[in-house]
């Protein structure tokens, strides 16, 4: 996994964790729930990442 991809990947895990941290301290579901979406969309990103990773070595 580059270098790159790792910042990204976690970078977007960050806003998403702030971003439901944000609804749940504004009682916004909505904002809560789109929180919750980036960091399991990063999650995703980085465990294809690692699949591909696996596979080059």
């Amino acid at each position: 996994m580059g270098v790159e991809d790792k910042f990204n990947n976690t970078t977007e895990n960050t806003a998403g964790k702030v971003k439901e941290g944000v609804g749940r301290a504004t009682d916004d579901e909505q904002l809560e729930a789109e929180g919750r979406g980036d960091q399991m969309r990063a999650n995703l990103k980085q465990a294809g990442e690692k699949i591909k990773d696996a596979f080059r070595k």
